[in-house]
């Protein structure tokens, strides 16, 4: 798989993605993520990206000419999955990350400042959020998509049955986890997790999750 994020930030991107899962999903080679500096797609020889918006109002807004720029150059042939960070797009849940590991080109397009010119969104396949609040860009939210995508790709996690399980995976809470010590503080531990019978735990397990919606 292939991820291009296109960012006035790309080291924040890049140290994010140097850690954990997707630091290993890149060591094994399941996914090559790059990330690149918006600026280089600018007009002009001083890197201007963005502009006062038509009609006055406060901020600036990012063009659409060097934001097409850059999505034409990393996927010339469209052929790219194209998303654009919003915090007016789709919220993001399980069931949509499932469906982006499905494409083998993801590109990751992040604003800053007020936004991107609308008129980008006639280039992009899709606009997500990560929540009804406002980032200062779209930086952690392609890092929130990027590490959840990684983690699905098969050969990632080296525990297949620890993915089969997580919160979400079917449609439910995950049931509470418990480890040592039995006793902490006057809380125990459940006594059918300390009683061997697996059936019974697993039982416990089932009846403990709980439906996300």
């Amino acid at each position: 798989m292939r991820i291009d994020v296109l960012t006035l930030f790309p080291e924040m991107i890049e140290q994010a993605l140097s850690h954990s899962i997707p630091a290993r999903a890149q060591k094994k080679a399941k996914v090559r993520i790059t990330a690149h500096q918006l600026r280089q797609f600018a007009i002009d020889r001083h890197g201007t990206v963005d502009e006062a918006p038509y009609g006055g109002g406060p901020g600036m807004v990012m063009r659409v000419d060097v934001a097409h720029g850059a999505l034409e150059e990393v996927d010339h042939n469209h052929q790219a999955y194209r998303v654009m960070l919003s915090p007016d797009g789709d919220q993001l849940d399980h069931v949509m990350v499932e469906a982006l590991k499905e494409r083998p080109h993801l590109v990751l397009l992040c604003g800053r400042y007020e936004g991107f010119d609308k008129r980008i969104e006639k280039y992009i396949d899709q606009k997500i959020s990560i929540g009804p609040y406002v980032l200062s860009g779209g930086e952690l939210p392609a890092l929130v998509i990027v590490d959840a995508v990684s983690r699905l790709i098969p050969g990632v996690l080296g525990n297949l049955a620890s993915l089969e399980e997580e919160t979400f995976a079917d449609g439910r809470i995950e049931y509470p986890q418990y480890t040592r010590p039995e006793t902490y503080r006057g809380m125990r531990v459940p006594a059918v997790l300390m009683s061997g019978n697996h059936a019974e735990v697993a039982k416990w397990r089932s009846q403990m999750k709980r439906r996300t919606s």
